[in-house]
């Protein structure tokens, strides 16, 4: 029989971050459950705003789940690099691997770069598109771990399907070798879609702390241990990790696609995957993991309906009046609903509710994310076709790609150990709103910088606009001659790349940190999915950008970019500068406590109600 939900799930003091307490000189409250975890004092009002912000020590096994991560960029983005050329470029006279040697463009199926850049597109639609799929999986039925490792046998089978697809029996029969293709495209990016919302929270889930304390260092100084700065500098060397395999896996893939072929292009990367379960196996009894939670969504996904309930009017100016009243989440917390009216799904307290509030407010920052992925995910088709049609020296043209990583590998350790702490030193807080900004700028300045390239490429082509097409007969065109490479040297889309690069490190490595640290525990796949998800939806309207991912009009296609970028940033900015003042206030938020069944069958036990932690 049900129980009541008001005797099952004890509500707490609804004590909050930065709220001032005569019993305490901390501007924090914490439950015994959290002072249990932590070892240390709690920082007093004035050492919170005087005290320098440091990293808590990073442990070993971090550094494991980002060799795994490592592992499997290394695969991802040692097969993707090559897509371009496998699908747009036409097979090598006499080959049968597609390798183009050293001279020569490597190629198989001729589509042509339309088809090229629509199936790179929906590629990158559909392996972030699964992570919802993933996350929920992990959440709600079998845990991080345990999917982590079912999203990497997936992700294997689907890679085997690619390399059967460049075999050379295969690869010389163009729409064979197309159907194949996609059918192990779809199923790697199942396989990808699943691992990757799960991989990130787990690395940051297994360090000790989550609440500031204070300690005194062997210098004397006193700091204060911020978990936020841990979990930054974290995600930063993650990201560096995820660099490290791509910058390998993408220099060595391009050369064996040029002078050995696609389907050794696409059999080292399934090698590197293969070496995933085994880390994880050796790692199992070792990694800190989150126990799955049940139904955890719809009970979001209700109290966030019920929030909205009798808020929306035919009248625009009424609606947002009852949305912006300050009382849309706490209309909804159980203390403020007598228990015989609160819905049997409400088995929660008022601090689940507040953590579900940061979730809500995470995913309404990551709605304006779509426009930023649209500058970077140039990186994976038109500035590869771009550089086709320059000067390569003997490069292969999507080896400039990795310029991206390199120049990632170089800048994050530049960021995390120089720029950064001479921030916090100097009292500066770069907070994640204002990075994320500062991403979509740096990210618009790129595609300014590949606009102008595509001009003076248009400029110094023989054939104008067209320069990637065919030689025209009034040139001396036979109907197969692609017109000749402008004089322009490859290396000057250096500064494209740079600019994503940083651009990287402010609103994609941000977006990893803000996704985990305003999550509640048992929904952080999920937040960290919808994060994800944005790059799906960015692939979708990128699908609209097809039509002038062409010849001529490329120009068009950048500058549009740009411009969509750069005012991305500013509207970014005043809608979520409010957010920013509120970064401690949030990071700082008490765990809620939540029954995920629909109904209780036993009465809990009662629990002391959470307590201030005295000095």
């Amino acid at each position: 029989m049900a129980t009541n939900v008001e005797a099952a799930i004890p509500i707490p003091p609804s004590g909050i971050p930065g709220e001032k307490s005569e019993k305490t000189p901390s501007p924090f409250h914490f439950s015994d459950r959290d002072s249990d975890e932590l070892q240390g004092e709690y920082p007093t009002e004035e050492e919170f705003h005087t005290l320098r912000r440091v990293s808590d020590k990073i442990p070993w096994k971090v550094y494991t789940i980002a060799f795994i991560e490592l592992c499997e960029r290394f695969s991802y983005y040692g097969t993707t690099v090559v897509f371009t050329n496998f699908i747009q470029q036409a097979l090598p006279e006499g080959s049968n691997t597609g390798a183009g040697g050293a001279d020569g463009q490597s190629g198989a199926l001729n589509k042509g770069q339309q088809a090229s850049t629509g199936i790179t597109t929906f590629n990158q639609f559909w392996v972030y598109l699964l992570p919802l799929f993933g996350a929920y999986m992990a959440d709600a039925h079998w845990g991080r771990y345990k999917t982590i490792c079912i999203a990497l046998v997936i992700a294997i089978l689907g890679h085997i399907i690619l390399v059967i697809s460049a075999t050379p029996k295969v690869v010389v029969h163009p729409n064979a070798s197309l159907g194949t293709f996609l059918v192990g495209l779809i199923i790697m990016g199942v396989g990808t879609g699943a691992f990757k919302p799960n991989i990130s929270p787990l690395i940051v889930e297994q360090l000790q702390h989550t609440k500031m304390i204070v300690r005194d260092l062997p210098s004397g100084e006193r700091v204060i241990i911020d978990p936020a700065v841990t979990q930054g500098r974290v995600y930063n060397y993650f990201y560096l990790f995820i660099n490290v395999g791509a910058l390998v896996g993408q220099l060595t893939m391009v050369y064996a696609e040029k002078y050995v072929g696609f389907w050794l292009a696409y059999l080292l990367p399934t090698m590197m995957l293969c070496l995933c379960p085994a880390i994880l196996l050796w790692g199992k009894d070792k990694y800190v993991t989150q126990p799955p939670a049940g139904s955890v969504f719809s009970k979001a996904m209700r109290l966030f309906f019920r929030a909205n309930k009798g808020r929306w009017h035919l009248s625009p100016v009424a609606t947002y009046r009852h949305l912006q009243d300050g009382t849309f989440w706490e209309a909804v917390k159980p203390s403020a609903i007598q228990p015989e009216h609160r819905p049997h799904w409400m088995t929660f307290d008022d601090k689940w509710v507040d953590e579900v509030r940061r979730g809500f407010a995470a995913c309404s920052v990551f709605c304006w994310y779509p426009i930023y992925w649209l500058t970077y995910n140039q990186l994976n088709n038109n500035l590869t076709s771009q550089a086709a049609v320059m000067k390569l020296n003997g490069l292969p043209n999507d080896v400039l790609s990795n310029l991206d990583p390199f120049a990632l590998i170089i800048l994050i350790p530049i960021c995390d150990l120089l720029i950064y702490p001479a921030l916090r030193k100097a009292k500066i807080r770069f907070t994640p709103i204002k990075r994320i900004t500062a991403g979509f700028f740096t990210g618009s300045m790129a595609m300014v910088w590949a606009c102008v390239i595509q001009a003076y490429i248009y400029k110094y082509s023989i054939c104008g606009r067209y320069a990637s097409l065919k030689l025209p007969a009034s040139l001396g065109g036979n109907g197969k001659k692609l017109c000749p490479t402008v004089s322009i040297s490859v290396w000057a889309q250096s500064g494209s790349y740079i600019l994503i690069a940083i651009s990287e490190i402010f609103a994609s490595i941000t977006s990893l940190e803000y996704a985990f640290s305003k999550a509640p525990v048992n929904m952080r796949s999920l937040v960290m999915s919808v994060a994800l998800f944005t790059n799906a939806i960015s692939a979708a309207i990128g699908e609209a950008f097809v039509s002038v991912s062409a010849d001529p009009l490329l120009v068009w296609n950048y500058g549009a970019m740009g411009v969509i970028a750069g005012i991305g940033g500013v509207g970014f900015w005043f809608m979520f500068r409010g957010l920013d003042q509120e970064e401690d206030h949030l990071n700082m938020l008490p765990a809620g406590h939540l029954v995920a069944s629909k109904d209780i069958e036993e009465p809990a036990e009662e629990e002391a109600p959470a307590r201030e932690i005295k000095e």
